[in-house]
């Protein structure tokens, strides 16, 4: 007799995690059970989606599998746990109310650029929503950027003063439509308005007008404040030179990079060398500027990018980006509106305040920005994206701790680049980018953000994680916190150990690896400044192995800004004073014989000159000695410049160095740069003997895998090459291409080792 063909049914429950709610997971899910003729239910919970759903088992399958294969774009599935329940009696499948009361647990989604679908309803003169600049839908959109606490559904976020329309609110109720519980959702009708203010704050123009008018203004070689998702660009005309040297004498920015947005992928090939790694990063639905080599044969202003041959580049990522663009027919200048090392501007009231000086006229809306949120900003090396910067469409960025956490725990990061990081149950969340924490605006951005989660999880550290730094911002804040509060236990972690574990944090590395830790300063556990160690680091622990031989700062935080500083440093410790006075070299000739005397003598005592061992400051050093740059005018400066010189890298040829014990002795280098007439040689000489200090290390400690991190490693050229190293020898290694390598992501690293003790 045959065996019985006839179905069997079943019931799972079913417990996805992630970033699942606000994403349109949920009509997802609806769908995939009706595709599959299943009943059930979904709902959000404080977990993130419950399903249970019942049907053929050949069926049940396939829909658990589609579950993470074919979620919505915006989601991220983390896991999806499923088990066997009792069959119900039920028919359908229906969306569940959710419990706000438990929603207090579930991930933030980032803002995300327009989709592709919304694109072409506002190109559609016969869509309602035809050239409408809030257009928005469950896969694009703001998120973050308006939320002012959770559960994110409408009444709790800045479109709650917008009262939907009966077409709008159909779309919002119906499970089948793209815009189903979209909480940005409206229309010409409902939706926000769009207006250009003057000088004077007047009210110019509204709507599509607005947009024309603001479009004839950059035309004009004005600089305009226009408003976007996380906070307001200043934006100008990027191939006029009057109105980008306008831009910079007015911000009081002589040289640093300027980012540049395109209408699209062919306007910006007109400008720029970008591959398919490249290319694919453009377009990715996070829209981030991405840096890429310039075309030789563009057309953009000299001063975007001074004296160097890279260019930030990124698309439109809002429906009035795009809308001004197609107007203006020319790639604009679009870089944050802010003070120097202050955060973004998010109310226009500021930019009157803070920026009336600057800009000629302000493009606006009516919808309030709730949390800042910059641009992402990013490189590609071979087939790996870097992060410089970790913000809109990336941020807030959940992770999964490899055990459930039973306390809270904050780590608050460094004062460089300051990002937070919290944990609680089994989720870490990293915040978007805050900044450089050295003005009182700056700070306030820290706690204004910190606050910002502090609501949005009904959260309380029973741990807080610092740096060791006794002067960093975050520290203090740290111990004061402490103070208040002594039920709260307080972990410091030294600076580079954090990069080590941010790297290992983000690969979920439980192993002791061989991390080469090099950036520009971190305060060490003897007091010094460190910037050039090697160290064999687990989740418990770390052990200095190797580190650059320290040399002094000769008038400490000013040789930052300053690389002759610390080239005429490394030059005493190699000759003597008299033979620095005879030297044919940049370092000596930007100085007076009286002030390489005075500092001879400054040197000698130690005065205001610590000890570092800073791999950065030896980047700095050698820019300097190769008559490159003398004085920085941004973070950076000089490896730009450096990478922009580097035609080749030849491994063969490098310059002298020792290691004997601990101590990587670059004496001889120094020498041989001071000799050198060839800058561009010396840039990629420098690359090279970087490349074999770390080789010969690696081949130490061969059982070790290796971590790159710490801001040195943003250079692309010196990680290409480590990389075409590390793979032709078969080496294990890992560098961060989710989170940056620099010190955005200490806060990351404090907090895996808190959850580690």
């Amino acid at each position: 007799m045959p065996l019985s063909a006839e179905p069997i049914s079943k019931r799972a429950r079913i417990r996805v995690k992630g970033v699942v709610q606000g994403v349109g997971f949920r009509p997802f899910v609806y769908q995939l059970a009706l595709k599959h003729s299943l009943e059930g239910f979904v709902r959000n919970d404080a977990h993130g989606v419950l399903i249970e759903v019942q049907g053929e088992e050949t069926s049940l399958a396939l829909f658990i599998k589609k579950l993470s294969e074919e979620s919505p774009v915006l989601s991220k599935v983390e896991s999806v746990a499923s088990g066997d329940i009792p069959l119900k009696d039920t028919s359908g499948f229906r969306i569940e109310h959710s419990d706000e009361k438990l929603s207090k647990l579930t991930m933030v989604s980032p803002d995300i650029a327009v989709c592709e679908k919304c694109k072409e309803e506002m190109s559609n003169p016969a869509n309602r929503r035809y050239a409408y600049p809030f257009i928005n839908c469950t896969d694009c959109g703001p998120r973050y950027s308006i939320i002012k606490e959770l559960p994110y559904d409408r009444p709790y976020t800045s479109m709650n003063s917008f009262k939907m329309c009966e077409a709008c609110k159909k779309e919002y109720d119906d499970p089948a439509n793209r815009r189903y519980h979209a909480q940005p959702i409206s229309c010409p009708d409902c939706g926000p308005r769009l207006y250009l203010l003057d000088k004077e704050a007047n009210r110019t123009a509204e709507g599509s007008e607005a947009i024309s008018l603001a479009a004839k203004l950059i035309n004009e070689g004005k600089i305009l404040a226009l408003k976007g998702l996380g906070g307001f660009h200043l934006v100008c005309d990027a191939s006029s030179d009057e109105a980008v040297s306008a831009l910079r004498e007015r911000k009081k920015r002589p040289n640093k990079p300027l980012a540049v947005m395109f209408e699209d992928i062919q306007a910006i090939r007109k400008e720029a060398l970008i591959d398919d790694v490249q290319q694919r990063l453009i377009l990715s639905k996070e829209h981030p500027i991405v840096i890429v080599a310039k075309h030789p044969r563009g057309t953009l202003s000299k001063y975007v990018a001074p004296d160097i041959d890279r260019v930030g580049v990124f698309l439109p990522y809002t429906p009035l980006h795009i809308l001004l663009l197609k107007q203006l027919k020319k790639p604009m200048v679009a870089t944050s509106a802010n003070l120097s090392d202050a955060p973004i501007i998010t109310d226009e009231k500021d930019i009157f305040k803070k920026l009336g000086g600057v800009i000629d006229a302000v493009l606006s809306y009516d919808r309030e920005i709730v949390n800042g949120c910059d641009d992402s900003v990013a490189q590609t090396v071979r087939d790996k994206n870097l992060f410089m910067r970790l913000a809109r469409g990336y941020a807030p960025k959940s992770f999964l701790l490899p055990k459930k956490s039973n306390k809270r725990i904050l780590a608050v990061g460094a004062n460089q680049k300051n990002t937070l990081a919290l944990a609680f149950g089994d989720h870490i969340i990293l915040s978007p980018h805050i900044g450089d924490l050295d003005s009182l605006d700056a700070f306030e951005y820290f706690t204004r953000t910190l606050e910002t989660f502090k609501r949005f999880y009904d959260f309380m550290p029973d741990i807080i994680v610092c740096d060791k730094h006794p002067e960093y911002e975050t520290s203090k804040w740290a111990k004061q916190m402490i103070k208040e509060n002594p039920n709260i236990e307080l972990i410091e972690v030294q600076h580079h150990y954090a990069h080590a574990l941010a790297c290992m944090a983000e690969y979920s590395l439980d192993e002791k690896v061989l991390a080469f830790c090099f950036d520009g300063t971190g305060y060490a556990d003897d007091g010094t400044i460190w910037g050039g160690e090697i160290l064999i680091a687990d989740t418990q622990g770390y052990e200095r192995v190797h580190h650059l031989k320290e040399f002094r700062l000769i008038g400490g935080s000013r040789a930052v800004k300053e690389p002759r500083r610390a080239a005429l440093s490394l030059l005493f410790e190699c000759y003597g004073l008299e033979e620095v006075l005879a030297l044919e070299n940049e370092t000596v000739k930007s100085f007076t014989p009286e002030e390489i005397r005075n500092l001879h003598r400054v040197w000698q005592k130690g005065i205001n000159s610590p000890y570092t061992s800073s791999m950065g400051r030896v980047f700095d050093a050698a820019a300097s000695l190769l008559g490159v740059i003398q004085k920085l005018d941004y973070e950076g400066h000089s490896g730009l410049l450096l990478e922009s010189i580097t035609e080749s890298v030849d491994k063969k040829k490098k310059f002298g160095y020792t290691i004997e014990d601990k101590a990587i002795d670059i004496s001889q280098m120094i020498k041989e740069i001071t000799r050198l007439q060839d800058a561009k040689r010396g840039a990629g000489m420098l690359i090279s003997t970087i490349v074999n200090i770390i080789l010969d290390i690696v081949q130490r400690y061969p059982k070790f895998p290796v971590v790159l991190c710490g801001g040195v490693f943003q250079n692309r050229v010196l990680v290409d090459n480590l990389i075409e190293v590390f793979e032709e020898r078969k080496i294990r290694y890992y560098i961060q291409e989710k989170t940056p390598v620099n010190d955005a992501s200490v806060s990351l690293g404090q907090l895996w080792r808190a959850g580690h003790t």
